[in-house]
């Protein structure tokens, strides 16, 4: 079993997470990018769940897990090849259900605007 992450073999650092507010980075290659040449919506996904995810542990207990129960991703314009920014943010936070919001820039322009409900589990 391999001790890389699902997110460091897609690339992403700069990780970093605090105050219900996370932050992270990725270099687009041609391995991120669809048959149309365009990044791949997979990746989008996954940078703003993944973004959203550590916003939610930002502002939680030790022992809570953030599930990802709702997860809708708005994309806006095409991104290819360069850095992407990555800003996921804790928008409402209850007892059990957490809402999030996040965003995707590259080169200034907006890519993404995901909205998402994570449900957080006290083991």
């Amino acid at each position: 079993m391999s001790d890389t992450s699902f997110v460091e073999t897609l690339g992403v650092y700069g990780r970093t997470a605090d105050g219900g507010e996370a932050h992270l980075r990725l270099d687009v290659t041609d391995q991120h990018l669809n048959e149309a040449g365009t990044l791949h919506g997979g990746v989008l996904a996954t940078l703003v769940d993944t973004a959203m995810g550590h916003a939610v542990r930002s502002r939680s207990g030790e022992d809570d897990v953030p599930a990802t129960s709702q997860l809708t991703v708005t994309y806006l314009r095409p991104g290819g090849p360069g850095t992407l920014q990555v800003t996921g943010r804790v928008s409402k936070q209850g007892e059990h259900l957490t809402v999030c919001e996040a965003d995707v820039e590259q080169d200034g322009r907006s890519l993404v605007h995901a909205v998402a409900t994570f449900a957080v589990l006290h083991r």
